[in-house]
């Protein structure tokens, strides 16, 4: 017996686009023709990223997370391309606002929401503002095809984040992002260093990471792309570059997996009445 899989990430500049919910489904339907079946589009999707400066106007943007314009387009198209679709969106449940994703199952049943629990705040990324921190815990879903774990963009960074999801079941590790330059820093590249971080994530948790960036300039703040996938020894198995605008594919045989998981032992070793400080 075997579970195989095949996941996508999805790179393009919605920032850029003329018609960025288009771009997003000629990719979308792009992947599924590739036999992708769990589909990852980048964060907050919907158009430019908005969130570089503080201005009120944007909050017209929130939405309930069931009538949302992203899910409302997206979810239709999930079932009838019999595909998952995790989707990044711009939530609000009455007066709060959220930086939210909502995983659409393969029949366009609407799985649930979660909301980003690390909020950043900084030059150029000022969630802050716009955001509260996610109160829905870390979420794992599951699909058609398997039990997956999403974390948003700064989640990414938290190993927490991504041994919380192990813990519930996740099988596959997906992070959609919109992370580039440090405008106080313009000599600064993260690149390498947020791959790396999640490619830890696949190590310490045997387990696949799939990373949908943006990219673009978006009025002078650059989005550096390089999205990629990792397997469970968190090896890129394929990626694109910092202006590609594209589909890139991986399987996985899920069953094999979890043996892998099971004998590495990283899981049975755990000793959680020492790890206290972590709540602290």
């Amino acid at each position: 017996m075997s579970r195989k899989v095949t996941v996508a990430a999805i790179q393009y500049a919605p920032g850029l686009a003329k018609d960025s919910f288009a771009e997003a489904e000629a990719l979308v339907r792009e992947a599924a023709s590739q036999g992708a079946q769990v589909i990852l589009l980048p964060e907050l999707f919907e158009g430019p990223y908005f969130c570089k400066t503080q201005e009120e106007e944007h909050f017209a943007m929130a939405q309930p997370w069931q009538t949302h314009p992203v899910v409302t387009r997206f979810a239709p198209l999930a079932k009838e391309l019999g595909v998952v679709l995790p989707l990044s969106i711009f939530e609000r449940e009455g007066p709060h606002t959220y930086n939210s994703l909502v995983c659409v199952d393969a029949d366009g049943e609407l799985l649930g929401v979660y909301r980003k629990s690390h909020i950043p705040d900084g030059p150029g990324y000022q969630e802050k503002y716009y955001f509260r921190p996610g109160n829905t815990g870390f979420k794992v879903w599951a699909t058609k095809f398997g039990k997956i774990g999403v974390g948003i963009c700064w989640d990414q960074w938290f190993p927490e984040a991504a041994r919380a999801m192990a813990l519930q079941g996740a099988e596959l590790l997906f992070y959609p992002t919109a992370i580039g330059a440090e405008p106080q820093a313009p000599e600064m590249d993260t690149a390498a260093r947020w791959r790396r971080g999640m490619q830890g994530h696949a190590v310490a948790n045997t387990m696949p990471v799939i990373a949908a960036n943006r990219f673009g300039d978006e009025d002078g703040q650059v989005f550096y792309g390089t999205s990629f996938i990792a397997d469970q020894t968190g090896e890129i198995v394929t990626d694109l570059n910092r202006t590609e605008t594209g589909v890139i594919t991986a399987s996985f045989d899920l069953d094999e997996l979890a043996t892998e998981r099971s004998a590495w032992g990283l899981f049975r070793d755990r000793r959680p009445e020492l790890y206290s400080p972590l709540t602290s």
